[in-house]
């Protein structure tokens, strides 16, 4: 790698050259684009988790104002729509397929969430459409339901497709029974751990939206849409549902204020848009309110497990035992499927040398919103599991949780590491990140700090959490085998242009996380080209060649490759064209960063040279190479990457409230190689801001009829500024060792290690409680309810 540059390249806190239009109100979401002649649409949503729909009557509302159309499921099946895919397939434990129900755009028959679409109304304003909307009749046959993920497998229970008996999606496992058994049985102890991870709304600061536009002269389609893989929308939309030519159809994600995994889908009102502009043969924009979203956008988590860890008289583990039951929701979303298998079980390893694990995994359908992939998708999932677990364990043993922790580590000399569950880490220093956060922390004196809470009628606790995870979903060969249908490799094209200044094309996709400053650094290192003269381009199908989009923190690791590696193509292409210049072999020719030079002279040309002279071939090898300086690569990655950390969480409870305050918290974590330290904090800091609103505040609560009772921000509490500390973060390196920039990914880490951080320390807090597990959210009301029943308990 080259020396890193005082303040554009590698290493560098560079400011993020996006901020400045959004900053100034200049940026462009998909809801600040109006088109010419545009149209807007209304969803018409079920207010039944399950029911029957035995008569739609839109004849009043069609006669209203402004109303261009209203289309109903009948209406997209008469056409042959298809319904909304799934993008990964898991089999059974014996080797059959799971259940996959079609998911049409529009409901056909029956309804099977509160917010399932029923009907779009298209008009000339927002406001007729909504008024058109409130004017259809529907008939429905409430059926029974079912929301609980646990409620769903009894017997008797509500059945939320026909083709999947007993709400059963899937019945899955991995690793070796036996092997499990036979630890168990030579174990000194075994410890038992049940939990409930809880439903999270997805609230990005954008709320999604979509427009659909139809050319009737060439007969193309456009979305403009709030995706983060506009790419993958694209294949899944024209191939398998509107049944549209890839050359006919192009999707346009511009700038998306946040997605946190909820924008990675293909949802039904793109289809609908798209489908029902070629319709009317007008363009179509719907925009989400927030409301909405919370019975629309794909929900997060939901996983109820039972894990067991069998340890030897020493304190080491032996093996590990876990059954989870994953609830998918209504329909399946687009990776769902995965997420609770191959994301989630398959870290249940974390940091420990673990000789064997057995893990099964059971998915269910219910009449809820359908849950997909949520900021770490799976990874924080297993590691609170798996970290509540551990504290759980080391207070049954005696033993203390830190020692404990220390002595199960995964060793450096131990890497590359084969875990018992299919990955294979290929570096890390566990040890190093642990002792660096207890430093940073003061570990050492926090029983001192507990002492004067206590004189304060406060109750004071530590908690900590070690972790790993797995980005950069790969390689496709192997994804594939588990049942992924899209490769998961990604494109960059670099076009350097006559002057010398660079446009970078990239099928990874920005909604937050700094792409067009960090990418731009990349360039800067390698070909010496100033960020100020680095453009980079995304987000457009018609512009970019396909590419996987942004998710599971795989934007520098596979996308950031993808670029070094067709850099390196420019500086070969440019190696050659100097060589010509300089009357030179082309093996003498050196690059570093912007200067090609004959080694043992003082002959050079600069980047800005080769281009102008590739554009302009008046003295060019034409006979050997081709004009112009733009170079393709795409990036196949050969294993995940694996950040790993240590979080530590100090917490004060006011017993007479029940409220938890955050007074400290410290993250160290190795994201590999560093591009730009200042967006790897700001990143660290929102992912544990999230992890702390799972923590102490946020649930998505249903009640047995399948209505969402936590369907609004006065009743879903978000984090605000109040609830959280200043963040501190740190860093310490360890390098990928296959991808060419040693770069892991960052942008999930915070919300993988700080919920069990948070809880062991509020579990902590409350040791003089007798209490040993605390479920999330751990909530005031809850908190005040644990104390006061110890207090009464007492009297």
């Amino acid at each position: 790698m080259n020396v890193v540059t005082p303040f554009e390249g590698i290493g560098a806190s560079l400011r993020r050259k996006e901020d400045f239009r959004f900053l100034m109100g200049r940026g462009q979401y998909v809801d600040d684009i109006n088109r010419p002649g545009q149209t807007h649409a209304v969803m018409l949503r079920s207010p039944h988790a399950h029911a029957t729909i035995d008569r739609i009557d839109t004849v009043a509302a069609k006669a209203m104002p402004g109303v261009k159309a209203i289309f109903v499921g009948e209406d997209m099946a008469a056409e042959q729509i298809g319904g909304i895919p799934c993008g990964w397939q898991i089999h059974n434990k014996d080797g059959s397929p799971m259940a996959e129900p079609m998911h049409p755009a529009l409901a056909l028959g029956k309804v099977r969430h509160v917010g399932d679409p029923v009907a779009v109304v298209i008009a000339e304003t927002k406001s007729q459409a909504r008024d058109a909307a409130e004017a259809i009749v529907v008939d429905y046959t409430p059926l029974p339901a079912v929301s609980g993920t646990e409620a769903a497998l009894q017997p008797g229970a509500p059945q939320v497709h026909d083709g999947a008996p007993g709400n059963l999606c899937y019945d899955w496992h991995i690793g070796d029974k036996a092997a499990q058994e036979a630890a168990f049985a030579r174990a000194a102890r075994v410890v038992k751990f049940e939990t409930t991870n809880n439903r999270l709304v997805p609230n990005a600061m954008e709320p999604r939206a979509a427009i659909g536009d139809f050319d009737s002269f060439s007969g193309d389609y456009t979305l403009y849409t709030t995706s983060q893989n506009p790419h993958v929308i694209r294949l899944l939309m024209g191939a398998f549902v509107l049944h549209i030519p890839e050359s006919k159809l192009r999707v346009v994600a511009p700038d998306v204020g946040g997605g946190f995994g909820s924008k990675i889908y293909h949802y039904a009102e793109e289809a609908i848009v798209t489908w029902a502009a070629g319709k009317v043969k007008r363009p179509i924009k719907w925009t989400c309110e927030r409301s909405e979203s919370f019975m629309s956008d794909a929900h997060g988590r939901d996983h109820v497990s039972t894990a067991e860890l069998a340890l030897d008289a020493e304190g080491k583990i032996l093996g590990l035992k876990v059954h989870t039951l994953a609830n998918m929701g209504a329909y399946l979303s687009t990776f769902a499927p995965c997420v609770p298998t191959y994301l989630y079980a398959t870290l249940l390893s974390g940091v420990y040398a673990t000789p064997v694990i057995y893990a099964e995994v059971k998915a269910v359908f219910t009449n809820t919103v359908p849950v997909d992939a949520y900021r770490g998708a799976g990874r924080p999932e297993a590691t609170y599991l798996l970290e509540r677990l551990m504290d759980v364990a080391a207070a049954e043993a005696g033993l203390d949780k830190v020692d404990f922790r220390r002595r199960n580590f995964i060793l450096p000399d131990q890497f590359p590491y084969q875990t018992p569950v299919a990955l294979q880490y290929d570096s890390g220093d566990y040890h190093s990140t642990l002792e660096a956060c207890l430093e940073t922390a003061g570990w050492a004196g926090f029983e001192a700090r507990r002492a004067e809470s206590k004189t304060r009628g406060r109750l004071r606790g530590i908690g900590i959490s070690t972790y790993v995870e797995a980005c950069g979903i790969a390689p496709s060969a192997v994804v594939g085998s588990l049942g992924a249908r899209a490769g998961l490799y990604e494109v960059g094209t670099i076009r350097v242009h006559p002057t010398g200044s660079v446009t970078v094309l990239t099928g990874a996709h920005s909604h937050g996380q700094g792409h067009e400053t960090t990418f731009a650094q990349l360039i800067a290192d390698k070909l010496g080209v100033p960020t100020a003269n680095v453009d980079i381009v995304h987000g457009d199908t018609a512009k970019v060649p396909f590419g996987m989009g942004t998710y599971g923190s795989r934007s520098l690791a596979v996308g950031g490759s993808a670029m070094d590696k067709a850099m390196d193509k420019i500086i070969a292409k440019g190696k050659r064209i100097a060589a010509h210049l300089m009357e030179a072999s082309v093996e003498d020719v050196e690059f570093e960063r912007g200067t090609f030079r004959v080694a043992g002279t003082d002959k050079t040309k600069t980047l800005t040279d080769i281009s102008l002279a590739a554009y302009v071939p008046h003295n060019y090898p034409i006979d050997e190479i081709e004009p112009g300086l733009e170079e393709t690569a795409f990036y196949d990655p050969k294993n995940f990457t694996y950040p790993g950390g240590c979080h530590i969480c100090e917490v004060e409870i006011d017993p007479e409230t029940g409220r938890t305050e955050v007074l400290n918290f410290t993250a160290v974590d190795d994201v590999g190689r560093v591009i730009n330290p200042m967006i790897v904090e700001g990143q660290v800091q929102g992912g544990v801001a999230q992890g702390i609103g799972q923590a102490l505040l946020e649930a998505a609560i249903y009640d047995a009829s399948g209505q969402l009772v936590s369907g609004s921000f006065m009743d879903y509490t978000m984090p605000r500024a109040g609830d959280l500390p200043d963040v501190g973060v740190a860093t310490h390196v360890t390098l990928c060792t296959h991808n060419p920039l040693g770069v892991k990914g960052c942008g999930e880490v915070g919300a993988i290690g700080s919920p069990p951080a948070v809880m062991n320390a509020v579990v902590d807090a409350l040791r003089d409680y007798g209490v040993r597990h605390v479920e999330m959210p751990a909530t005031p009301q809850k908190i005040w309810g644990i104390v006061n029943a110890h207090r009464l308990a007492a009297e």
